[in-house]
């Protein structure tokens, strides 16, 4: 049983016959239509990002698998404040270079978009407390200088520490 897997970057829900899924598959004889329908089906609900896939494909049996990795954190962050980027740096820290311009980035998000994010990436987090994930999706909002219900993230932390805000 000869199994190989092809690791590609697709965008989510728009996976086409195009290079490089197509030309890769072409030689281990699958139906590629299939292949996209099904990557495309798995990756529907990250629409506008870039997600890990991994297509493992059986040379003898002619059968495939896919499974999908989850984006970063900073890119579910841009998809909920519907932003192409996020600060450089926390809370103004970022030092521009000679001739730079330096633009402001203020986003916020809701405490309620930071439990979802977590849920879409508690398997990848690697944590067995969901409480634990939220606070990691917190600790990226501090690091991309995005507030959460109008506060610094630092102040959400210890409110979930003390059980101020349940998750």
């Amino acid at each position: 049983m000869t199994k190989m897997t092809l690791k590609i970057l697709v965008s989510g829900g728009k996976a086409s016959a195009a290079p490089p899924l197509g030309p890769a598959l072409a030689p281990m004889k699958l139906n590629i239509g299939d292949v996209v329908a099904k990557i495309n089906e798995k990756t529907k609900d990250f629409a506008g990002i870039d997600v890990p896939v991994e297509v493992i494909v059986d040379k003898d049996t002619k059968t495939f698998e896919v499974t999908v990795g989850t984006p970063p954190v900073s890119s579910l962050i841009k998809k909920e404040l519907k932003v192409e980027k996020l600060a450089r740096a926390p809370w103004g820290t970022y030092v521009p270079k000679e001739g730079e311009k330096v633009i402001e980035f203020h986003g916020d998000i809701k405490f309620d978009q930071v439990v979802k994010i977590a849920k879409s990436k508690e398997v990848a987090l690697m944590t067995h407390n969901f409480k634990n994930a939220v606070k990691e999706v917190v600790g990226t909002c501090i690091s991309c200088g995005v507030t959460i219900n109008g506060k610094n993230p630092k102040e959400i932390l210890k409110e979930i520490n003390e059980g101020k805000l349940t998750v």
